[in-house]
C-alpha cells in the first residue's frame, strides 16, 4: 500500500473573504494519497478539482438527510463539494489532483440549503469563472480600476452560478463509534477488498450481527445499502477518467459488468450509463 502524507492545511486566513473582496480563489496540487490535515474556518468554501478525484470529509454538523454527524464525499472534477461556515473538514487526494478552493464571505449564499455540506455540479462556465479570479492571498498587489470592475463582475457571476448548481446526492455518511468508523473507513479506501459482511466482519475483529446493529444504529441503514452508495460514489469518480464499464466492474470487485449493472439499477432506479450520465 502506498504510505500517505499529512500536510496542514493552506494558510485558509491568508485568503478570508473581506467586504471588498468576498470571494477569494486559491490552487494547490495535491499528489496521491495526500491528506489536508482537519480544520475550520468561518467563512464558506467551495472545494473541487481541475484533474483528479478528491475526497472530503466533513464533521461537527447534524445532516438533515443522516442521522450521522459525519459525512464524507467522494468526488471527480465534474462535482465540487461545498463546506458551509464554521465546519471542521479534510480533504485527501485520491489520485494526484489540480485542487481549486472559493472562500465565500457571509451573507452571499443564505438560506437552510447551505447550512450543510453537499455535492453540486460544476458548469463549464462555474470552472472558468474561478480560474478567472485571481488566486493570490493578502497582502495583495493594488488593483488597477479595470482589473477591479473586472473581478467585481466575476464575483457576481460565481454567485449567480452556485445558487443555480444542481444538488446531487452523493455522500455517504460516517459512523460515531470508533470500530465501526475504521471499518468504514477501510471500505473507503477499497471498496472492493471484500464483497460482504462476514469478510469485512472478519477483518474487522466483529461479529457480522454486531456490525449490522451498528449500521443501524449509528447509520440507519444496512450494510449492503451503506456499501452500494460507496460504490456508486468510486463508480462515478472511475466512469469520469473514462473507464469502461467491465474495468469499473472488476476494480470494485464484481465478478460481471452484469452484476456491477444490477446492483447500480436496484440501487439508483436506473442502468449505469444512464446514472453517469444524469450524475
Amino acid at each position: 500500500m502506498a504510505s500517505r502524507l499529512s500536510v496542514p492545511a493552506f494558510s485558509p486566513e491568508r485568503f478570508a473573504p473581506t467586504p471588498a473582496r468576498p470571494l477569494r480563489a486559491k490552487s494547490r496540487v495535491l499528489e496521491h494519497q495526500t491528506d489536508i490535515q482537519p480544520h475550520r474556518h468561518d467563512w464558506g468554501q467551495f472545494v473541487f478539482s481541475m484533474t483528479g478525484a478528491v475526497r472530503v470529509s466533513t464533521d461537527g454538523i447534524q445532516a438533515a438527510a443522516w442521522p450521522a454527524a459525519s459525512a464524507t464525499y467522494i468526488v471527480p472534477p465534474s462535482r465540487a463539494v461545498w463546506i458551509p461556515p464554521g465546519l471542521v473538514h479534510a480533504v485527501t487526494a485520491i489520485e494526484r489532483c489540480d485542487l481549486r478552493t472559493l472562500y465565500v464571505g457571509t451573507g452571499l449564499l443564505e438560506g437552510d440549503a447551505w447550512q450543510v455540506g453537499r455535492v453540486l455540479e460544476v458548469s463549464p462556465l462555474m470552472r472558468a469563472l474561478v480560474l478567472a479570479l485571481p488566486a493570490l492571498p493578502d497582502p495583495l498587489p493594488a488593483e488597477a480600476a479595470d482589473d477591479a470592475e473586472r473581478r467585481r463582475g466575476i464575483e457576481h457571476l460565481v454567485v449567480i452560478e452556485l445558487k443555480r448548481a444542481r444538488a446531487l446526492a452523493l455522500g455517504v455518511a460516517l459512523p460515531q463509534d470508533a470500530r465501526l468508523r475504521r471499518l468504514c473507513e477501510a471500505m473507503l479506501r477499497e471498496p472492493g477488498r471484500h464483497a460482504g459482511l462476514q469478510a469485512w466482519a472478519a477483518e474487522a475483529g466483529a461479529s457480522p450481527r454486531t456490525l449490522s446493529r451498528l449500521f443501524r444504529e449509528q447509520l440507519g441503514t444496512s450494510f449492503a445499502q451503506w456499501r452500494s452508495q460507496v460504490l456508486l460514489a468510486h463508480a462515478l469518480t472511475l466512469a469520469a477518467r473514462g473507464r469502461p464499464m467491465s474495468h469499473i466492474a472488476a476494480e470494485l470487485g464484481y465478478a460481471s459488468a452484469s452484476a456491477f449493472t444490477a446492483m447500480v439499477s436496484r440501487t439508483v432506479g436506473m442502468p449505469p450509463r444512464r446514472f453517469f450520465d444524469h450524475a
